[in-house]
């Protein structure tokens, strides 16, 4: 694949809106709780494009998908409370449809006057969506005169609503997008050095791509969280109870081969917080890493892991964080990924956190704006560092 910074996408810059049937495909997959919106960040993102084109006469239908409701109507994902937060930060009259496609949307939209959103049911209501099915891309775009493509997370996938609708309609780079796509480029092409990647999150093989394909483009990794233990259990380590895939034990002792004899680091915890289940209250106590006791397992990087990781952060040029280091939404087992956030701040290092539960986690410690660039996307930014295929980019290109 061409490199993405060699890319031109067409972009809303190359848009005149005015009066124009716009499907803006965000990301606006949020969490909700008791039927309202629990983290409104993703709304908040797509902000500035919705504003972008409803200040300029735009009529504009926002579609999503919503949680994973396999092709069938879920209630309880239904788009309506979505709808109400995008009201609520819009100060505007924000209508939810009972469908994304079809007769509806079509009345929907010939009403709609300028300047004004509406949002779409959940178009993974369909199983034809996530097949990107031709006669189901040809229905989300009857309605609309162009389209607008805001949502980076989905970017990595070809999906009805990504990849399908650009053979039917006009197709642009919304601004969300095109700043996604020029921060990673430029970490992808020419980091500032050295360059570190802290990985951390729950399963080992979630991140193994990451590892495997990276080694080779970083300076070394840091590495907490349940992706750990596998490392440590690939040393010889007893590790309890913790978390650890044994299928992936010989291919990391590899890996660990294969960074040593290219002069990569891979700094794993020193220390960690053991408990023998997971709940908040639960008894705790620091251990080596290298020593977790039977019956015991590791929920948290302990303060010398903590102090070695802010030693690495403190020297580095650019930093790439994926994961949290612990279970850090069952107090007390947030303590390292709260502290290592605070080193990464404090590091002169340009930082980009991937987002998934990483943006989750510096969104709960407030210190988002503090840090170089919080990325929308989750498995979409690792992709596209790694250099994989992004098939909803490639529609976008500028002929």
């Amino acid at each position: 694949m061409e490199a993405v910074n060699e890319m031109k996408l067409r972009t809303v810059a190359d848009l005149d809106p005015s009066g124009l049937r716009v499907l803006l495909r965000a990301d606006l997959n949020v969490p909700l709780s008791s039927g309202r919106v629990a983290d409104d960040t993703r709304i908040r993102a797509i902000v500035p494009t919705v504003q972008w084109l409803t200040s300029r006469g735009a009529r504009v239908a926002l579609l999503s998908h919503l949680g994973r409701p396999d092709g069938a109507v879920v209630e309880e994902l239904r788009m309506g409370p979505v709808a109400a937060r995008v009201a609520e930060i819009l100060q505007a009259d924000v209508s939810s449809l009972p469908d994304c496609a079809g007769p509806d949307v079509d009345r929907a939209m010939d009403r709609l006057p300028p300047g004004h959103v509406v949002v779409l049911e959940n178009v993974r209501f369909y199983p034809e969506e996530e097949q990107d099915d031709p006669g189901f891309a040809e229905k989300l775009s009857a309605a609309f005169d162009t389209f607008v493509n805001d949502a980076f997370a989905t970017a990595h996938r070809a999906h009805a609503s990504t990849v399908g609708v650009t053979r039917f309609l006009p197709a642009y780079a919304g601004l969300l997008m095109e700043r996604e796509v020029e921060v990673l480029s430029g970490v992808r092409e020419h980091p500032r050095r050295p360059y570190y990647i802290l990985v951390g999150g729950k399963k080992a093989k979630d991140k193994l791509g990451v590892l495997t394909d990276l080694l080779s483009r970083v300076d070394g990794f840091l590495v907490g969280g349940g992706v750990a233990f596998t490392f440590l259990a690939a040393q010889g380590h007893a590790v309890g109870r913790s978390v650890v895939d044994p299928s992936l034990v010989d291919t990391l002792r590899a890996l660990l081969r294969q960074a040593e004899a290219t002069g990569r680091e891979i700094v794993l915890p020193e220390d960690v917080v053991v408990a023998q289940e997971l709940r908040a209250g639960a008894e705790t106590k620091v251990v080596p890493a290298h020593a977790i006791p039977e019956g015991w397992m590791g929920l948290d990087i302990g303060p010398a892991t903590v102090q070695r990781f802010a030693a690495v952060l403190a020297q580095a040029g650019t930093v790439v964080w994926t994961g949290p280091l612990g279970a850090f939404e069952h107090p007390p087992f947030g303590a390292g990924t709260s502290a290592v956030a605070h080193a990464l701040v404090s590091s002169s290092a340009f930082s980009v956190v991937g987002g998934g539960e990483t943006g989750e986690a510096v969104a709960k410690l407030g210190i988002s704006h503090q840090l170089g660039y919080v990325s929308t996307g989750g498995g979409a930014t690792l992709d596209f560092l790694r250099g994989k295929p992004m098939p909803a980019l490639e529609a976008l290109r500028a002929s």
